[in-house]
């Protein structure tokens, strides 16, 4: 196999795979940095047992696990090409020594969550692994579903909008009350 970068090492990126449930399940899996997220998509689906049918999306984060920026397998914006998606960036753009951390979402219908993190950089040629991507490791069974999120839960001391203070009462909003807006007749039944 002749890779496009001569001049850069090529290495083996083993990332540990964490269903997000109360069961530990989790997959410990060899891929070359070189490769996509969307190459990281499939080797996580099929390490899983997945069948692959549904979509999912790569979710960058902190430290702490908190989402950021989504970069989704189809590129669901209104123009074409408009959004990057995860065939556009290889993994070494993404994950290094320092940004160790990914979420995905498999199925957004159902939300297979798992936690994506970098666990061992080595260089290709030293590694075990010949045969790339590969499942290294796999302890625990996918349950049947999908397990459940409470959304409902409590917020943390740490909710930046759990005791948000806006300044506004009910007073700013008597604007609200009359049905003429700007001038205009407001109907409801429209």
């Amino acid at each position: 196999m002749v890779h496009l970068y001569q001049n850069e090492q090529i290495m083996v990126y083993k990332f540990r795979v964490i269903l997000d449930a109360e069961e530990d399940v989790l997959r410990d899996i060899a891929i070359r940095d070189t490769d996509t997220l969307e190459d990281l998509h499939n080797t996580i689906i099929n390490a899983f047992g997945f069948d692959g049918m549904e979509g999912g999306s790569f979710f960058l984060c902190d430290d702490k696990w908190n989402q950021e920026d989504e970069i989704p397998l189809f590129d669901m914006g209104d123009v074409p090409g408009e959004h990057k998606i995860m065939h556009d960036y290889k993994l070494n753009d993404l994950l290094d020594e320092e940004q160790t951390k990914i979420l995905y979402i498999y199925d957004p219908f159902v939300n297979w969550t798992f936690f994506v993190e970098l666990a061992a950089i080595e260089r290709e040629e030293d590694s075990a692994e010949k045969e790339l991507p590969t499942l290294l490791f796999a302890h625990g069974e996918l349950p049947e579903d999908a397990p459940v999120k409470d959304f409902n839960a409590p917020l943390s001391d740490d909710d930046i909008f759990g005791d948000f203070d806006d300044d506004y009462d009910e007073e700013d909003f008597d604007m609200f009350d009359d049905d003429h807006i700007s001038g205009h007749d407001y109907d409801d039944n429209y």
